[in-house]
């Protein structure tokens, strides 16, 4: 009787820290190649942002992406000639928030080939829409004290 309650334990222990179903299948849907092809803001006006730490959203424009959910890694390319152009690699998890409104936190650390981060920063996006051709992913910043949202829209490629 024991043992039998011992492993019912460790079934439930196991079966708890599974990954989702809906997670498991967003993996799915969000491998491949993508096209980041418009950044749009919250607000109307001109506005000077920085996406990633790395550079400014004229730069992302056009950008393709490529996720690889076996290891959760990727690397995207920035293609603009009027920046820094080339490959840069990063890790990604998609965390669950709630399962019936099926909205995700979206987190991306940029990272080296090996995968190793330099700074261990990490960025935290909500993973707002996610289809077989289209992902829309929405980041929060404060802008003079009140929250500012930045969209940024993907298409997905035929590969």
């Amino acid at each position: 009787m024991k043992k039998l309650v011992m492993l019912t334990l460790f079934v439930c222990t196991i079966l708890s820290c599974g990954t989702s179903k809906t997670v498991i299948q967003s993996k799915k849907v969000i491998k491949g190649y993508w096209t980041l092809n418009n950044i749009s803001y919250s607000e109307a006006g001109t506005f000077n942002v920085t996406l990633l730490n790395d550079a400014p959203t004229e730069c992302f424009e056009g950008s393709t992406w490529r996720f690889i959910p076996n290891n959760n890694t990727g690397i995207y390319t920035i293609n603009n000639g009027n920046c820094v152009i080339g490959d840069r690699n990063f890790v990604f998890t998609i965390q669950e928030v709630d399962e019936e409104t099926g909205l995700y936190n979206f987190l991306l650390k940029p990272t080296d080939s090996k995968n190793k981060s330099a700074d261990n920063v990490g960025f935290r996006l909500n993973l707002t829409q996610l289809s077989d051709t289209n992902m829309q992913w929405e980041q929060t910043v404060l802008l003079e004290g009140k929250p500012f949202n930045i969209y940024m829209n993907f298409i997905k490629n035929n590969e």
